[in-house]
């Protein structure tokens, strides 16, 4: 270029060009700071923003000393993937993302059998008993706001092996303690550790899978969560009835140990904030053993592009945003505190509470209907069960498929490779649309399910109503949490666990008095209470389909 030239740069393309260096780094993909778009990630580190990831012309025209403009046409590098893993990888993650949620829920539920068996060994009264169940939910919403904080500040693998060793050893302390108190204590550790692998596994999708395809993989991971409270009374039950409570927790103990290893070997770190679209390795430290012998291979025979040295500078480049810090639990009271996330926490909350007010209280209601032992407490489980399995992946490829609906609709791009622009997307329609007639068929059948135990019916009937209401409730509630996700995509952990604070505390409340709930109330009346106020609180999600799309923009510009 002549002496005293001076670039004008213009793009061949509908949308506005960003200036900017991008050359190796720019497959990081991530700014330092949280934003409520995937187009802010993907603008900030490359000068195409909203192309499909194609190739696209660019113009330079060079203005030289005498006034002459000199035209010159480049063409950028392609915009980088999103994730770099292949969809096997993407399964297999999430495979083990979904088998590491299981291991929370399951905890809470899996000795409902034994509470009476226990209350007779400690001679402590049911209540005491049931405050051991209270104290699990009340951690378990505590816990995930320092270990999201975590996560989404040094990487997903530290958050996952701190909780997973704190699991492990309570699980042993439980198997072997001998008194009430030290039941309690323990308890409160189990949940503490297991209790953020919700909020991990959701910030592990948001890692891999841009918001066209989050429906579908959000549906897988959550399926674990969703399922392990139906599933969890029949083990307890078998375990309590012809094993003994005490191997209810060695149980826990070696899947806890044996997810342990598998972690270890194969886990992957993701974290966007660590290895960007995972093209970059993290620290040695945290790898998983397979990606240890992988990269220290590739250092030996350098067979891939990015050497020792470009890994070191995409290594520090990550870093710089990122100062190591304790956790602050105050990051989640931050998403609490929105407008559009406060509303749809507390509305979520509620469908929670509901879904745990059915089968928190179901054992019980079936002791005293039908007089079942604990077995058949946990066999009755079996219809929920499936529902709640089936939920998250349909309500997933529905949402899915609603997304691409409205894309094409809106004349919006639709890209699974690489981010989305979400300013102008209509979440709240794409989510919400789902919403609705789940949450209309699962009232529908909470009120219904309280009237069948009140004239108590045959068994036949309030298991129909079972398999409803873990279908709907569940597929509603991943709807709503999957939306949560798509506000804060760059702290999905972080949001997540102001899912579990805001549901696990409301959701402690409803388990503690749904028994004396029923006895003062009658069986119908206070499902048909529960089923009411869902339907009372609904008109919150019209007001996030009108008022949702500003708030979430007034966000984006102050966090810009």
């Amino acid at each position: 270029m002549p002496s005293g030239a001076r670039p004008h740069q213009y793009a061949k393309s509908e949308d506005s060009v960003k200036q900017g260096a991008e050359a190796s780094l720019d497959v990081l993909a991530l700014p330092a700071k949280a934003s409520s778009t995937e187009h802010d990630e993907k603008s900030k580190h490359s000068p195409i923003s909203s192309i499909k990831g194609k190739s696209v012309s660019v113009l330079h025209h060079t203005e030289h000393s005498d006034g002459n403009l000199e035209a010159v046409t480049t063409t950028p590098s392609p915009l980088p993937p999103y994730s770099v893993f292949s969809k096997r990888k993407k399964l297999f993650v999430v495979f083990l993302a979904a088998w590491g949620g299981f291991f929370s829920p399951l905890s809470a539920n899996i000795y409902f059998p034994a509470l009476t068996t226990l209350a007779r060994q400690y001679n402590v009264s049911s209540t005491l008993m049931n405050l051991t169940l209270t104290s699990y939910m009340i951690f378990q919403g505590l816990a995930p706001t320092i270990f999201g904080d975590l996560a989404d500040m040094a990487g997903r693998r530290p958050a996952y092996a701190i909780g997973f060793t704190i699991y492990f050893f309570a699980n042993i302390g439980l198997a072997i303690q001998s008194s009430y108190t030290a039941l309690f204590i323990l308890r409160c550790l189990q949940s503490s550790g297991s209790s953020a692998t919700i909020a991990l596994a959701n910030g592990v999708v948001a890692d891999i899978a841009t918001s066209a395809e989050r429906g579908t993989w959000m549906g897988y991971v959550t399926s674990g969560p969703m399922v392990a409270p139906a599933i969890a009374p029949i083990l307890g039950g078998l375990f309590a009835d012809f094993m003994g409570w005490r191997a209810i927790f060695w149980f826990l103990v070696i899947m806890s140990g044996v997810y342990m290893i598998a972690f270890f070997i194969a886990f992957p770190e993701t974290g966007r904030n660590v290895v960007g679209n995972g093209s970059i390795p993290p620290q040695g430290w945290n790898m998983s053993l397979l990606d240890y012998l992988k990269y220290r291979k590739v250092s030996k025979t350098n067979e891939i592009g990015l050497t020792q040295s470009t890994s070191r500078e995409g290594q520090a480049a990550l870093a710089r945003p990122r100062k190591l810090r304790f956790p602050n639990p105050l990051g989640t009271l931050r998403v609490v505190k929105q407008k559009d996330a406060g509303l749809l926490l507390f509305y979520n909350s509620l469908v929670y509470t509901a879904f745990y007010d059915v089968i928190g209280s179901a054992p019980y209601l079936f002791q005293k209907i039908y007089g079942f032992r604990e077995l058949q407490v946990g066999l009755a489980f079996i219809p929920f069960g499936i529902g709640a399995l089936l939920a998250p992946m349909t309500s997933g490829k529905l949402m899915d498929a609603n997304y691409r609906r409205l894309a094409r609709k809106g004349g919006f791009p639709i890209d699974k490779k690489r981010a989305n622009d979400l300013r102008d997307f209509p979440v709240e329609r794409a989510r919400l649309q789902v919403v609705v007639p789940q949450l209309a068929l699962g009232t529908a059948a909470v009120l219904c399910y309280g009237w069948i135990l009140q004239v108590e019916t045959s068994l036949a009937a309030p298991l129909v109503m079972h398999f409803l209401i873990g279908l709907c409730l569940t597929g509603a509630f991943n709807c709503m949490s999957v939306m949560l996700v798509d506000y804060y995509p760059l702290s999905p952990s972080t949001a997540t666990a102001a899912n579990n604070l805001v549901r696990c505390l409301m959701g402690a409340g409803g388990t503690a008095i749904i028994n004396i709930m029923i006895e003062t109330m009658g069986r119908g009346w206070c499902f048909t209470f529960i089923a009411g106020v869902i339907a009372a609180m609904s008109p919150s999600l019209w007001v996030l389909l009108k008022w949702g799309p500003k708030w979430r923009e007034d966000r984006r510009v102050l966090n810009a």
